[in-house]
């Protein structure tokens, strides 16, 4: 981040008082980060992000009332506008943080992460770049896509406003291959994928890569693998 560039604003959300004052203290030792407000459920996540615009929302996902999958969902799910969604979860194969990849997060994190792993997650999904270790998002999604039905017409008909290399495109990255590994594979320059990429985001009204692997497996554009597969 340059010098010039504002802080990222953040929103810290979880139903446990250390655990949230805990994230809060650490996010506010960088000075490129601004803690901005906290929450203790979903709902009151929903007033504060609305009144102080964050960047981006560390959420829980287990809470009362209003759980971080619906916030989520009232946060992100309807708009590419609002503030990105980072899930924090104890298990990296939870049902119920493949059901806020669905409503619109951008991707999640275990509660015991380091420091620096924080730091690093945040600053990569305020710029709307994929997590630093996809595969275990990829890994996730795809384990429970295995559990829905398959995708009707309906679901796979926002695909054919795609060009065929930007449905190209969207499938290698639900495969998980950067920008640079996408142009070498296609044999064009990063700039083009660059755009390619920008175009597939806004054609699908999708915020970032992760919602970009998550349509690509709910529209069975890419199949997940069977269990037993290796």
């Amino acid at each position: 981040m340059s010098a010039q560039s504002a802080p990222v604003r953040v929103v810290v959300v979880d139903d446990h008082p250390v655990v949230r004052t805990g994230f809060a203290e650490l996010l506010g030792t960088q000075p490129d980060f601004t803690v901005v407000g906290t929450a203790s459920d979903g709902a009151e996540a929903v007033r504060i992000c609305r009144e102080v615009s964050p960047d981006v929302v560390l959420m829980d996902v287990r809470m009362p009332g209003v759980d971080g999958i619906e916030a989520t969902r009232r946060l992100a799910g309807s708009t590419t506008a609002g503030p990105r969604v980072l899930i924090l979860t104890t298990f990296d194969l939870d049902e119920y943080v493949y059901d806020a990849l669905r409503a619109g997060a951008s991707g999640f994190l275990l509660k015991d992460v380091t420091a620096e792993r924080l730091f690093d997650a945040v600053r990569v999904i305020a710029v709307g770049e994929a997590l630093l270790a996809p595969a275990v998002t990829r890994r996730l999604i795809s384990e429970f896509a295995l559990l829905r039905p398959k995708p009707d017409a309906s679901s796979t008909a926002a695909l054919a406003a795609l060009t065929p290399r930007e449905t190209q495109v969207l499938r290698l990255i639900a495969e998980g291959l950067s920008n640079p590994e996408i142009a070498g594979r296609l044999t064009v320059t990063e700039e083009t994928v660059k755009t390619h990429v920008s175009r597939v985001l806004g054609k699908l009204g999708l915020r970032d890569r992760t919602q970009a692997v998550v349509t690509a497996y709910e529209t069975g554009l890419v199949v997940p693998r069977s269990r037993g597969a290796g």
